[in-house]
Order: C-alpha cells, then sequence, then structure tokens
C-alpha cells in the first residue's frame, strides 16, 4: 500500500511512499484540507542523503501505532528541503529560535489556519531513549496542547511571528557609523579564528570562511593570526583528511571528529564544487600542494564518472549508507567506502600493505567501527607505486580499472541497489535531481581550475552543463530550479539566480583566459539577462537585497526571507552582491552598483553585529571596495589570470593605446595606461590592497 508520495519526483519524498502515514507533498490541496478540518499540520522536511531522515522514515514513520494516531489527529506534509529551501529556512529559523539549534530531519507542527509553527524539533525516536520521549508521546501531547490550550497557543504563534518579522527586517542598529575597512577587519579576525583547529567537535569544510579570511590576508589585518597558514591548513585537512575519498575522488560531507577522519560519508555535489574552487584558489595564491592538485583531478574524475548525467549536468547527491550485500536488511553507514585490515590483507601483497600504512592510517583495529578510512599521513606527492596500490583498492570496490572505467551508472533508489549485479561493491544511492544553485558551484568551481591548471577539459565539463541549464530551465521565460528527467520543476530561488549568474561570470572570464571571444560574448550575455529577471521578481524595492523567492511564488510562505547566512552553500545576497559589481565592471552600467550598495546597505547592521554570519557579505564588500578591471591583450591576460586576484574582472581588448599594453581601473577611475609587464603587474597589485 502506498501513499501519495509514490507520485513524487523527489526521491527524498518517494523514500516515504510506502510509510504507513497518510502523508501529502505541500501544496494549496493539503494546506487548504488542514484548515477545513482543522487538523495541525505535521510538516516534517528532510533529503535524500540525509542519514538521521533515513533512521526516522525506518522506525517512527513505518510503525502503525504512529500511523493510526497522526492520520486521525494531524495532517502530515513532506518537503524535500532541497526542493523548497524557502519553506526549511523560515521553519528552520523557528526550530532554531525553540531550541537553539537545528537540524534535519526537521519536525515542525504548524496551525493549519496560518502556517505558524508552535512546536519544533528534530530526529524522535520511536520509543523513549538519548534522553528524547518516544514520538507517540510527543504527538498526543501536543495534540492535546492544541486541543486545550487555546490562548496559550495564540500567545505562542503571536510571539513566534513578531519573531520571524523582526528576523526578515533586519532593522539597522549603530552599524552606520562603522568603518567599511573596520567591518573588513572584524570579520577576518572573526572567520580566521573559526577557521583556527580546535580539539572537539565536528569538521565541516565551512569554504565561505575559507574564501574570506584567503581573499582578506592580502591587507593584512593582524599578526593575531597567521591567516596564510589557517587557509592552507584547511586545504591539506580537507586534501588528506578522511573527508576526501582518496581511492574514488570527491569528498564526503563533513567528519565526526575534530582531526578530520571519519566523515559523514554522504558525498554533496554544493560540497565539492566550493572545494575544488578553494584548493584552485590557494594553488593560485602560491600553495602548490600536490594532494591539493590531486584532490581537485580525481574529483573531476568522479564527477565525470558518477555524477554527470548523459545530458551534462549534475546530479545532485550520492548517499552515506549502503548495502554489503543484496540480502542484507538495511544499509549500512560507509560500506562502499570503508576497508576492514583483513580485506586489504588479501587485496594487496604484503609489501604493498606495508607501503599503503607508511602513507595512510591502516591497522587492524581501524578507526571507524573496526574498518580503516583512509587518512593520508603527510602532503606531497604520492609515488606511482601507492597510486598502483589504490588503483587495486578502486578495482575492488568498482569491479574495474580506474583507466578503464569512464562511467559508472547510478543506483536510483534501494531497490536498484539490491537487485543489479554490480562488478564491486554495492554502491550508495545517487540522487539524481539536477539543481541549479549545486550545478553552478560546481561550474565555479570548475571554471576556476580549468584556468589556474591549464585544464581545457574542466572547461568543457563546465560549460555542458551550464549549457543545459541555459536550455531546459526556463519556462514561459521563467528560470526554474529543479529538473528531473529532461522536466525542468519548481520556480527558481534566490540562490538559483545568484549562484547560476555567478556561474556565468566565471566561464565568462575562463573564456576571456583561453582566448575565447565568442563563447566569453554568450556567457556574459546570458548572465545579464538572467540578471534582469532576478531584479525584477526578487529584488525588495523597500528593504534592499534579495527575497529567497519570486513575488509571484511567495504565497504559501508566512514571511519572505533574504538569504544572508552563510551554512553549507554561500548566502544568496553575499554572492548577489558581489555579482552586481562584477557585472558593473563588464558593462559600465551603474544601476548594478546602486543595487550593489543598496544590498550592502541593508545588510550592514547584521554585518556588524555577527560577522561570524555572514562571511559572503563581506566578499562581496571586498568586491564593492576594490572592484578592479584589466584591459589587455590575450597574452598578457593569459599569464595573469591563474594568479590570486580576488577582485579583478578581465577584458579583452584590441585596441590599447600605443606602446601600451593594459589599462587598470579601480573601480569608477583608471590609472595611466602600462606601457610594461612591470608596470601593469605593479598597478594591479596596488589597486587589489588599495581598501
Amino acid at each position: 500500500m502506498t501513499n501519495r508520495l509514490v507520485e513524487a519526483k523527489s526521491l527524498y519524498l518517494r523514500k516515504h511512499a510506502e510509510n504507513p502515514i497518510d502523508w501529502w507533498p505541500w501544496g494549496d490541496e493539503a494546506l487548504a484540507t488542514a484548515k477545513e478540518k482543522n487538523l495541525p499540520i505535521f510538516l516534517s522536511i528532510g533529503y535524500s542523503s540525509c542519514h538521521w531522515c533515513t533512521v526516522m522514515e525506518g522506525e517512527a514513520f513505518s510503525d502503525l501505532t504512529i500511523a493510526e494516531y497522526m492520520n486521525a489527529n494531524f495532517l502530515p506534509i513532506k518537503v524535500d528541503r532541497e526542493e523548497r529551501p524557502d519553506i526549511d529556512s523560515i521553519y528552520m529559523q523557528a526550530l532554531q529560535m525553540m531550541s537553539g539549534q537545528g537540524g534535519w530531519p526537521l519536525n515542525v507542527f504548524l496551525s493549519p489556519d496560518d502556517l505558524v509553527p508552535f512546536y519544533a524539533g528534530t530526529y524522535f525516536p520511536l520509543e523513549p531513549r538519548y534522553g528524547r520521549p518516544g514520538f507517540l508521546q510527543v504527538l498526543q501531547a501536543l495534540r492535546r496542547y492544541y486541543d486545550t490550550e487555546k490562548d496559550d497557543l495564540q500567545q505562542r504563534k503571536a510571539a513566534m511571528v513578531e519573531a520571524l518579522l523582526t528576523s526578515a527586517v533586519l532593522k539597522d542598529g549603530t552599524a552606520a557609523d562603522v568603518a567599511e575597512h573596520e567591518l573588513l577587519r572584524k570579520a577576518w579576525e572573526t572567520c580566521t579564528a573559526i577557521l583556527t583547529p580546535n580539539q572537539s567537535g565536528n569538521s565541516f569544510p565551512m569554504i565561505p570562511y575559507g574564501e574570506l579570511v584567503l581573499r582578506l590576508n592580502r591587507f593584512n589585518f593582524s599578526p593575531r593570526y597567521d591567516g596564510a597558514q589557517v587557509v592552507t591548513q584547511r586545504g591539506l585537512d580537507l586534501a588528506l583528511g578522511g573527508i576526501y575519498d582518496h581511492v574514488g575522488g570527491g569528498f564526503h560531507r563533513y567528519t565526526v571528529d575534530p582531526t578530520w577522519t571519519v566523515p559523514h560519508f554522504e558525498k554533496m555535489l554544493y560540497d565539492n564544487g566550493q572545494i575544488v574552487e578553494y584548493l584552485a584558489n590557494l594553488w593560485s595564491v602560491g600553495v602548490q600542494e600536490p594532494a591539493f592538485e590531486r584532490a581537485i583531478a580525481k574529483t573531476v574524475q568522479w564527477l565525470k564518472r558518477e555524477m554527470t548525467a548523459p545530458e551534462g549536468y549534475f546530479y545532485a547527491a550520492q548517499d552515506a549508507d549502503s548495502f554489503s550485500e543484496p540480502t542484507a536488511p538495511e544499509p549500512e553507514e560507509g560500506a562502499f567506502y570503508v576497508w576492514s585490515y583483513s580485506e586489504l590483507s588479501q587485496i594487496l601483497a604484503h609489501e604493498e600493505l606495508v607501503e599503503l600504512q607508511k602513507q595512510f592510517t591502516v591497522t587492524p583495529s581501524g578507526n571507524f567501527e573496526g574498518q580503516n578510512v583512509l587518512q593520508r599521513l603527510q602532503a606531497g606527492q604520492l609515488s606511482e607505486s601507492v597510486e598502483i596500490i589504490l588503483g587495486k583498492l578502486f578495482a575492488e570496490r568498482y569491479g574495474n580499472t580506474p583507466e578503464s572505467l569512464d562511467t559508472f551508472s547510478p543506483a536510483r533508489d534501494n531497490q536498484e541497489a539490491k537487485t543489479y549485479d554490480w562488478p564491486g561493491r554495492i554502491p550508495s544511492v545517487t540522487d539524481t535531481k539536477m539543481i541549479v544553485a549545486w550545478n553552478s558551484l560546481m561550474i565555479s568551481g570548475l571554471a576556476r581550475a580549468a584556468i589556474v591548471f591549464q585544464q581545457p577539459s574542466y572547461l568543457e565539463l563546465a560549460a555542458k552543463a551550464a549549457n543545459f541549464i541555459l536550455a531546459h530551465q526556463f519556462v514561459d521565460g521563467r528560470f526554474h530550479r529543479l529538473n528531473y528527467d529532461k522536466q525542468p520543476h519548481i520556480s527558481a530561488q534566490s540562490e538559483d539566480y545568484a549562484f547560476f549568474i555567478k556561474a556565468l561570470l566565471d566561464l565568462h572570464q575562463a573564456a576571456v583566459g583561453m582566448g575565447d571571444v565568442a563563447s566569453a560574448s554568450l556567457w556574459s550575455e546570458k548572465a545579464i539577462a538572467l540578471q534582469d529577471e532576478f531584479n525584477e521578481f526578487l529584488w525588495s524595492v523597500e528593504l534592499g537585497g534579495y527575497y529567497n523567492a519570486a513575488i509571484d511564488a511567495s504565497q504559501d510562505l508566512i514571511v519572505r526571507e533574504r538569504s544572508y547566512v552563510d551554512n553549507a552553500t554561500p548566502s544568496a545576497n553575499g554572492i548577489a552582491i558581489a555579482n552586481l559589481v562584477r557585472l558593473t565592471l563588464l558593462t559600465d552600467n551603474l544601476h548594478y552598483l546602486n543595487l550593489a550598495e543598496q544590498g550592502l546597505k541593508a545588510f550592514k547592521s547584521v554585518m556588524a553585529r555577527a560577522p561570524q554570519a555572514c562571511p559572503s557579505l563581506f566578499t562581496a564588500l571586498d568586491w564593492y571596495q576594490n572592484s578592479t578591471i584589466i584591459r589587455s591583450n590575450t597574452e598578457q591576460i593569459k599569464s595573469l589570470m591563474p594568479k590570486y586576484l580576488p577582485t579583478v574582472v578581465f577584458a579583452s581588448v584590441s585596441n590599447l593605446p600605443e606602446n601600451t599594453i593594459g589599462l587598470v581601473c579601480q573601480g569608477l577611475k583608471c590609472l595611466a595606461p602600462a606601457e610594461s609587464v612591470e608596470q601593469l603587474w605593479q598597478q594591479v597589485q596596488q589597486s587589489q590592497s588599495r581598501g
């Protein structure tokens, strides 16, 4: 017996299609039914590769007693947060206001008349444990509260609405008096401290923080921190740690320890795109560590092999869990990736195992539930013999050698994973939907790496994905966020617009660097057209900045938010404001600069109050303060572009004044035409640090 979710396009929703709970997808029919029947809404939000979402689906959501009570007393709605980040953002903020922390699964109880939350939590166990009540107890208590405590319910909801509206408006404080340079210095110190290694907790990539510290290191703000060492260490932790898949390529989501050893094994496209760009930028600043180049190259191989659709776009994610054998009742976390010592002893000759142990963490007792997660012991170039050993492990996992396996088709669900005759291990399930925002982050990473490492194949991969989006993600002239099997779905949100415009601008710059004038012109034209649509439907005329969702796609939201907080991905407004400055440089259209100024003013209070929340806004401020355009010939651009010049846009021109090689313009003023390579470089360096 299946419920309504069996027809859903989302893999996450379909995973709940056989639950006895009478799930509804979010939509007008579900909301109207709840209101008509006066049923409090149980809203459950998650995503396909979320481990504890999977656990709750197999426990509480599969329990008949829970389902009987839920179906009689609530209207249960399932939302894929990757489809509707606007809904997720509002109710995640509500959870954080109620409890001081967040996470997924996000389970929220809403009043049906106004969709205001009155209680929220994350994972609820079937029976009381982990210091948490059993899920049935929670349901019974909340239904009783909803029926009998009307006055308290109304007071609670009124306080929540006021808090959400206050947060959305972001009233100016005393931030107007804070100088921009002081804001940048404070942000650099704050983010450098956050990135400094600690001895407790999980380890996340936190790339927006790394990118901000990397770009602001050029100002030498304070001797308190060694910013160069901090960003380099973050790169080493990523490229050498267990968070990186040293056998197959690609980065896992995070590690569950402070030593970067044991990952939470899902692989998200958005992490990999950001990390590729970050490692390429580290290389371009002069930290030319061979492990960085290897990590990028192997990640691109993983992307092409496992995460690229035949049409050219990139899949969203791979699960953390996989089946150890076809008869296993449940998938196990990390089963596709980890190695037992006895298994390694059988695959490798004794001398090979000894050599592997000299380079990686391999012991009889292991470092993860008796298994081994490979983590490199030192930086540098891996020897050819070690690469051969890793190739043997690759063949054991995938059933083929790295050289002969160009494409590894995805397992699209658990049934397919268990029943297909895989030549090696059973792989994790891949969520094959196309998300514009996440594809855009990968496109940007590939474009930057293509220039830094002079790899045209990286740029070809990026361009193919971008062309798919341009060809398939517009319906009746409007941009759309998702694609399921060649079908666009759901209106684009602010992060889709912002990240894709950035990707188009990055492709434009890469094409300029490669001397491809025609492609460069195409990418810039598409970026300008999409920016016009973004401005029309999502810009806040009253407040400044961009709303999360378009004006005609926000009817089901209790508040319209403007994303400014960086999480696993950068904030939409941080990226969008930087884009506006870049577009100003390319087009000389000062309307873009006016919008950028309004956007920064809109968020200045939160930038002054909580710099730890919004590093991408400070990246945008750096662009605004130090924007530079270099007009030169292709030869000079090719020599400059692989260097780390974080607020520079390049334009290829052929009509420079006689006896000059380039023209450097700082924002709205231009310097004297450069007559030598030395003079040009001096002007560029001065321009990058003038703020």
